[in-house]
């Protein structure tokens, strides 16, 4: 089985100009098409079971919109999962987690880059604690972003988040999600900072072999996931700026990883946090 725990989709109606813009900023070309039928297809012909989905809510007043499309996704489909997605200047966060919650998301997206917010910002912080203490699962991108010059969750304020949030929830199961090998470009502070803690790391976009976005090499990732600890790493690909199959048979021919922890990482981690 293998779960791709990070990809996005966007309604029909704006995908397209969606994708133009994005692939401008970031000089990259999308994998699909970027409708959430272009994501089935790719999950069809790379052999992805499951996918999990990541709206973005990229200012305040989005709530309603993005989390009625993600909901619909749910209520349709069952090979994919949508999270729902928050601003931190959104009004009456605490009802809205509860909604979430009420609703039956499993988790939030937040990018820190995009929502121009510190990850260790006292907003971020009372989402992220409401968010465990209703248990809900919280996901962030993680390091440096094409569109932005100012990194918004660098690995030093993601690990002052972490400490204080567990301080203040007492809680010790891992429920925190860091993208991209825990921060993009920033491998020499995820390894200080957050290689370890308690928390998962994703590898969307961890291979500098497919061109864009890292310098990783493959030899990096492998001591990343074998220090952290490969219970606690996500399959992803960042779907669709990168696309399934190939990233997929790339992390299958990794060496220094067994057959065992591959299948962690493809599915069984995944399948926990996902219940």
């Amino acid at each position: 089985m293998i779960i791709d725990f990070h990809t996005h989709v966007y309604p029909d109606k704006i995908a397209e100009r969606t994708i133009k813009a994005l692939s401008s900023v970031a000089d990259v070309t999308a994998c699909t098409d970027g409708t959430l039928s272009g994501l089935l297809e790719s999950m069809k012909q790379s052999g992805v079971d499951r996918s999990v989905i990541l709206p973005v809510a990229t200012r305040k007043g989005q709530f309603d919109t993005i989390n009625r499309f993600a909901k619909d996704i749910n209520e349709r489909y069952s090979e994919v999962i949508s999270f729902g997605g928050i601003h931190p200047d959104d009004d009456d966060i605490e009802e809205k987690i509860i909604f979430l919650k009420d609703q039956g998301f499993i988790g939030v997206k937040l990018h820190p880059d995009y929502q121009e917010t510190m990850i260790n910002d006292e907003r971020y912080i009372r989402i992220i604690t409401l968010c465990q203490r209703s248990g809900l699962l919280v996901l962030t991108h993680a390091g440096k972003d094409p569109a932005y010059e100012k990194v918004h969750c660098p690995p030093k304020e993601g690990r002052e988040m972490l400490d204080r949030v567990y301080r203040e929830t007492r809680f010790e199961e891992p429920f925190f999600i860091f993208a991209h090998l825990g921060g993009n470009r920033l491998l020499k502070d995820v390894e200080t900072y957050l290689v370890g803690q308690n928390c998962y790391i994703d590898i969307s976009c961890s291979f500098s072999c497919f061109g864009h976005f890292t310098d990783n090499a493959d030899e990096d990732v492998v001591r990343v996931i074998k220090n952290h600890g490969a219970d606690k790493i996500l399959f992803a690909t960042d779907s669709p700026w990168n696309g399934q199959k190939d990233y997929i048979d790339h992390f299958k021919g990794l060496s220094g990883l067994s057959d065992r922890e591959k299948e962690m990482i493809l599915s069984e981690n995944a399948l926990k946090l996902l219940g």
